[in-house]
């Protein structure tokens, strides 16, 4: 099983959204960070589904995370 790295961001009036940099249009948006990561794994899923119904797999991940710090 491949995981994917997500990408979270929180938008000015609160809300929250998040995407996979590896599956383009794999998005998805809520009103806390606990609901956006339940609806971004819903999205996953039904993106996965489509591409097995269509005779194809889900590409290799390729995005790691990491973290740099400002001067």
């Amino acid at each position: 099983m491949s995981e994917y790295v997500v990408v979270y961001e929180r938008a000015e009036d609160g809300g929250w959204g998040a995407y996979l940099p590896d599956l383009a249009g794999v998005v998805a948006l809520g009103a806390s960070r606990d609901e956006v990561a339940d609806r971004i794994q819903e999205a996953l899923d039904a993106y996965a589904e489509e591409m097995s119904s269509l005779g194809r797999g889900l590409p290799e991940p390729v995005a790691v995370s990491g973290t740099v710090q400002a001067a």
